[in-house]
């Protein structure tokens, strides 16, 4: 069975060697976000600090947020965690998200896209019948070096404020 193995696992590898990679993910923009962070977070009437590292992962192809609450719940966990990926389609100049966060359960919903602008991305987030049900639009401020997120739900087209989110770079 061992030879069996190998040749399966060989033959995965050559038939992989075929497809080109990507090129590591260029931004100007999201290179601005990479660092370590502390958000003020006003979200669903509740306000706090969130702690936020981002950093290019897996070869410059992702940049991985990790979100981390300092508040705590009563088991002593911070009250909120995400862990987001966000990468670029250089094909149609897309970017789009991964947020994976403490409420879990994976869906389209976790998945938002974005044409990005000049100092924006802003997030489109769908639900399976392909209405927008949440945005949340990054905005970078290139004079203060920092972030703003602002999202909302969208009800039947109308957005509504749900949370805003104010990044500052930590000072190393």
């Amino acid at each position: 069975m061992k030879p069996c193995v190998v040749v399966v696992f060989a033959a995965a590898i050559l038939s992989t060697s075929g497809f080109a990679q990507d090129p590591p993910v260029n931004s100007p923009l999201l290179d601005r976000l990479a660092g370590k962070w502390i958000s003020q977070v006003s979200i669903g009437g509740q306000t706090g600090t969130h702690d936020i590292d981002a950093k290019w992962v897996l070869d410059h192809h992702y940049l991985r947020l990790h979100e981390v609450s300092r508040e705590k719940d009563a088991k002593g966990n911070p009250q909120y965690e995400a862990m987001v990926f966000i990468a670029s389609n250089r094909q149609n100049q897309e970017y789009a998200c991964a947020w994976l966060d403490v409420f879990g359960g994976l869906s389209v919903q976790s998945i938002g896209t974005a044409i990005p602008k000049e100092n924006q991305v802003p997030f489109i987030f769908k639900d399976e019948s392909g209405a927008t049900v949440l945005s949340n639009v990054f905005t970078y401020d290139p004079k203060a070096d920092s972030w703003e997120w602002r999202i909302d739900n969208v009800d039947n087209g109308k957005a509504i404020l749900f949370g805003m989110e104010k990044l500052t770079r930590v000072k190393r």
